[in-house]
């Protein structure tokens, strides 16, 4: 099986939006994660369970809808979302047992099938242009309504003054990695995706891949952050721990993150 066989049936693994990681101990802390965080954080649980003996079971999905599930009682004990905005909705409803921790900031990023951008291009005008002259015939985003790279790209997709020009070919995918999905298949021409995500894919290897810096989508902060929420055990609480420490942020920044606040 290919690597991008073995991806695709990763990321096939969708019940009403949300994918599972691989089964570990039933009893395990249970995490709920942005699906664009996914390649990373499963490293980290992987080192985690290395370094500890200790497992944690992740659940992956759009940053909205892990938040609409826990407030209505599913029992996750700790959420990484890919905005802050989630994370605040949560407090303000006193669903969460401890302050907010940024992780990380997110990475929008441009792909394209190869050939139909130009690697000297910038990428919001290339894009402009191949959507203009017929070479790109699908886009695909994230929702969005709940996924933060979703609003980010709406976000890009506007301030370049291609939202209303694009919405016909526009294709949504319910969370981040059902769009890097899309692009992997090769259903459609272009994506606005996370880069974690595309990295991970290696979708660089099939076409055109570049980050947008953050004043691409202006408007849409992607500060990642993490939370504790209400019935957090002591396990829960080493992995929160685990996931500020140095080889966490090493294993974040490598898949694509960036240090908060340095964009």
């Amino acid at each position: 099986m290919t690597h991008s066989q073995i991806l695709f049936f990763a990321l096939s693994v969708w019940i009403g939006g949300v994918a599972w990681s691989p089964a570990v101990c039933a009893d395990a802390p249970l995490i709920a994660a942005a699906a664009s965080v996914r390649p990373a954080l499963e490293e980290i649980s992987a080192r985690y369970t290395q370094t500890t003996g200790e497992s944690v079971r992740l659940v992956f999905g759009s940053s909205g809808t892990l938040v609409k599930q826990i407030a209505n009682g599913a029992p996750y004990l700790l959420f990484l979302s890919a905005n802050s905005d989630y994370v605040q909705w949560l407090a303000d409803r006193g669903l969460t047992a401890g302050p907010p921790v940024a992780y990380a900031d997110g990475v929008l990023a441009l792909f394209a099938r190869a050939g139909l951008l130009g690697e000297r291009d910038n990428p919001m005008t290339g894009l402009g242009r191949a959507v203009e002259n017929g070479t790109v015939k699908r886009l695909v985003i994230a929702n969005p309504e709940y996924a933060p790279y979703g609003s980010a790209a709406r976000a890009a997709l506007k301030h370049a003054g291609l939202w209303l020009r694009v919405r016909p070919i526009l294709l949504v995918g319910a969370n981040a990695a059902q769009a890097v999905q899309y692009a992997l298949q090769g259903g459609v021409d272009a994506a606005l995706v996370p880069l974690p995500l595309a990295r991970s894919a290696r979708l660089e290897e099939t076409g055109y891949l570049q980050a947008l810096p953050g004043e691409t989508y202006p408007g849409v902060e992607l500060r990642q952050q993490m939370v504790l929420l209400p019935g957090a055990d002591p396990g829960t609480r080493r992995f929160f721990t685990y996931l500020q420490s140095q080889d966490s942020r090493e294993i974040f920044l490598r898949h694509g993150l960036r240090r908060p606040g340095s964009h």
